[in-house]
C-alpha cells in the first residue's frame, strides 16, 4: 500500500517524462528544417547568347536570296532578328535586295515584318513603296502593321502612289490604309500621285483608285492646293477630267 503523499511524489515526476515521450524522436530521426527553395531545378535551360557569326551569316543569305541556307541558318540557332548594317535584320536586307525568296523562308520563321533599320524602313513599308508585291502581300497576311509610317510620315500608300504602282496601291486599299493619311511634307496619296506623276494612263488609273475608294479630292497640301489645283497646275488634262466628275 502506497501512502498519498508518495503517490503523489510518483505522479509528478512522471509528467515530464510522459511531455518529453509525446516531443521526443525516434533514434536516428533528422530535425525538419522550413522548406526554402534556393535552388534552380536541373531541368531548367541555361541560356545563352546567340553567335552573332550566325546571325552575320544569315544577313548575307538574306541578301543574297539563298532561301535554303537561311532556312539551315535559323535552325542551327541563328538570330532572325540579328542587326546588321544600317540596323537591318535579315528580312530587311532581303526586301531591299528583292530577294523574295529568302524573304518568304525569313517571314515564315516568324521574322518581325514591322522592324524598321535606321532609315525606318521596314519589309512592308518598303516592298509597298517599291512596289514588291510578292514580299507585301507576305508581310500584310503576317502582322503589317498598316497604320506605320516611313521617315517622312507617310504611309506605304503615298510613295506606291506616287510611282504609280497600281497593283500594290490596291493591295494597299484592300489591307485598310489610311487613305487620306497626310506626310509630314503635307501629301497624301492622291497629291503625290499628281505632284510626283506624270499624269499618264498609269496614273491615271492610280487616282481612279484612290478615288474610288474614297479619297477626298478637296484636301489642301502645303501650299493650301487642292488635287486639282495640282493636276491643272501641272497641266495634266486626263487627270483633271477625272477629278473634276468625282467632285
Amino acid at each position: 500500500m502506497i501512502h498519498r503523499p508518495f503517490r503523489i511524489a510518483l505522479a509528478a515526476a512522471a509528467l515530464p517524462l510522459a511531455i518529453a515521450g509525446c516531443t521526443a524522436e525516434p533514434p536516428g530521426a533528422q530535425t525538419a528544417q522550413p522548406s526554402v527553395e534556393t535552388s534552380v531545378p536541373e531541368s531548367s535551360p541555361v541560356r545563352s547568347p546567340r553567335d552573332p557569326a550566325l546571325g552575320a551569316q544569315l544577313m548575307h543569305a538574306a541578301a543574297a536570296d539563298d532561301a535554303e541556307k537561311v532556312r539551315e541558318l535559323i535552325a542551327r540557332g541563328a538570330d532572325i532578328e540579328f542587326r546588321g548594317d544600317r540596323d537591318r535584320t535579315p528580312l530587311v536586307a532581303a526586301t531591299k535586295n528583292r530577294a523574295s525568296h529568302a524573304a518568304r523562308a525569313l517571314i515564315e520563321a516568324g521574322a518581325d515584318v514591322n522592324a524598321k533599320d535606321d532609315m525606318q524602313d521596314s519589309a512592308y513599308l518598303y516592298a509597298g513603296a517599291e512596289g514588291l508585291d510578292d514580299i507585301l502581300e507576305l508581310t500584310l497576311r503576317n502582322g503589317a502593321d498598316v497604320r506605320s509610317v516611313n521617315r517622312y510620315g507617310g504611309t506605304a500608300l503615298i510613295p506606291a502612289s506616287e510611282h504609280g504602282y497600281l497593283s500594290t496601291v490596291r493591295l494597299l486599299i484592300e489591307a485598310g490604309v489610311d487613305i487620306d493619311h497626310v506626310n509630314e511634307p503635307g501629301w497624301t496619296a492622291l497629291h503625290e500621285a499628281i505632284v510626283y506623276g506624270d499624269g499618264s494612263e498609269r496614273y491615271q488609273h492610280v487616282v481612279t483608285a484612290l478615288l474610288d475608294a474614297g479619297a477626298d479630292p478637296e484636301i489642301r497640301d502645303a501650299s493650301g492646293r487642292t488635287a486639282l489645283d495640282n493636276a491643272r497646275r501641272l497641266g495634266q488634262s486626263a487627270i483633271v477630267s477625272i477629278l473634276d466628275a468625282a467632285i
